[in-house]
């Protein structure tokens, strides 16, 4: 349901503009805002289930994503619709519970199956999320979906609650809920600062850039003296680990300028002189490969990762996604174009995921699994926030004056960025490979 959520919501993101009479930016800022909240719940929840217990935080975290679907049905204006995809976002970091639990119940050798099987299940999710969607505003209306969001969900936590195990907490201490809330918040001023520069005139946007940095910087400080820190430092010394997570933000980034570059040109009417003139369901319909590729790659990924060299698979799908957005940028026109763009950069992505995710679990004690399961997931939201800010910066830094709508050419643009966002992954794998030249010991850690 949470891999759903984060792709079901940006196909929609056309019908919610017109519903709400929204600009691009702003419109795409309700994206940005359900990513840039599930940071926050990457790292809390994960954390809460190493203190509190796994039932305990699929309840909580649960509870949260039903209220925000709640919210953003019954409020029936942009600021709720922002305020309940925040909510969801937030609670939709449960999405790393089945993996942490797993971890705790499962012996070592039987981790990479874990894996696996959570891959499989986040690719049906991403199937059900790119198409679920469409069906319903296509049908129904934006309000019926985020009702029959917060009636699914609500059945689903009811139903983790019912076949949990209670177990006991696995670790003590504090949740740094203050250093997490700094984090989104800092985070939150320069996305929005990139997100709608082109939209806001004067000095805003970068007095808030500015703020945005200043406050990073000081947190960053802050984080390395308290007892209670958002992540372990110390664990992004090990082998890869540093590597892995850069790796995950920036798969996020390219997969979140994937959805809102193929959401914008597809449902562009035709009579603007570009666009297919599609709705949400069909614009889902052209992103299937991307998910579909999914369970090709992450299987084998992973059996690399086992064997210590998390350098191939990060290096491959780097390369792979380039790829798929070098193909895009030259040919967007027509609906094949899409079809063989969003397999080749799902096959790249999800294998920079297996990879991403799999090395911190593999690195700590099972005591920090929630931790280290939390890094990664963290760095996917963030990046997804990244990107999405990107490509809305992009998309309205020019418009056309017949129309209204972004010139044709920034969607060549926006592909282009996406091709340098994958392309860093290659250079972070380079300088870990320098570093660690043996490789990585993919054994877990005793607890």
């Amino acid at each position: 349901m949470t891999n759903a959520i984060a792709f079901m919501l940006p196909p929609l993101l056309p019908d919610m503009q017109e519903q709400y009479h929204l600009s691009v930016a702003s419109g795409a800022w309700v994206f940005t805002a359900m990513t840039l909240a599930s940071g926050a719940g990457f790292v809390l929840i994960p954390r809460l289930s190493d203190l509190r217990g796994d039932r305990t935080t699929a309840l909580a975290s649960g509870v949260v994503m039903t209220v925000g679907a709640l919210v953003a049905a019954v409020g029936h204006a942009y600021p709720a619709l922002v305020a309940g995809a925040a909510l969801m976002g937030l609670g939709s970091g449960s999405m790393l519970l089945p993996l942490v639990f797993l971890r705790r119940l499962l012996p070592g050798s039987a981790i990479g199956v874990a894996v696996r099987v959570s891959i499989i299940a986040s690719g049906i999710g991403v199937v059900l999320g790119l198409t679920g969607g469409g069906v319903l505003v296509k049908y129904f209306s934006v309000d019926t979906f985020f009702y029959a969001m917060a009636a699914v969900l609500a059945l689903t936590t009811v139903a983790l609650v019912a076949v949990l195990p209670a177990e006991r907490a696995t670790s003590r201490g504090r949740m740094g809920v203050l250093g997490t809330a700094w984090m989104i918040g800092w985070l939150g001023l320069v996305l929005l600062a990139l997100s709608q520069g082109t939209v806001w005139t004067g000095s805003l946007p970068y007095i808030l850039l500015a703020a945005g940095v200043v406050a990073g910087v000081v947190w960053a400080v802050a984080e390395r003296r308290s007892s209670t820190s958002v992540f372990d430092v110390g664990l992004l010394k090990k082998p890869y680990v540093s590597a892995s997570c850069l790796s995950v933000g920036l798969f996020g980034a390219t997969d979140g300028a994937l959805l809102l570059l193929v959401t914008y040109y597809t449902q562009t009417p035709a009579a603007a002189g570009y666009g297919l003139g599609y709705d949400a369901l069909k614009s889902s319909l052209l992103m299937l490969p991307f998910a579909l590729s999914m369970f090709a790659s992450g299987a084998a990924a992973e059996k690399f990762v086992a064997k210590g060299r998390p350098g191939v698979v990060l290096v491959f799908g780097g390369l792979v996604s380039a790829a798929g957005f070098l193909w895009l940028a030259v040919a967007h026109g027509q609906p094949w174009h899409y079809l063989v763009g969003s397999a080749i950069i799902g096959l790249g992505s999800r294998a920079g995921y297996s990879g991403g995710f799999a090395v911190p679990q593999y690195a700590v004690p099972e005591d920090k699994a929630g931790m280290a399961s939390g890094m990664g997931g963290t760095a996917m939201a963030i990046g997804f926030a990244f990107g999405s800010a990107v490509i809305s910066a992009v998309l309205g830094s020019g418009t056309d004056a017949a129309t209204g709508l972004p010139k044709e050419s920034l969607y060549t643009t926006g592909y282009v960025a996406a091709v340098g966002m994958s392309l860093v992954v290659l250079l972070a794998t380079g300088v870990s490979r320098l570093r660690h030249p043996r490789g990585i010991e993919m054994r877990p850690a005793a607890a």
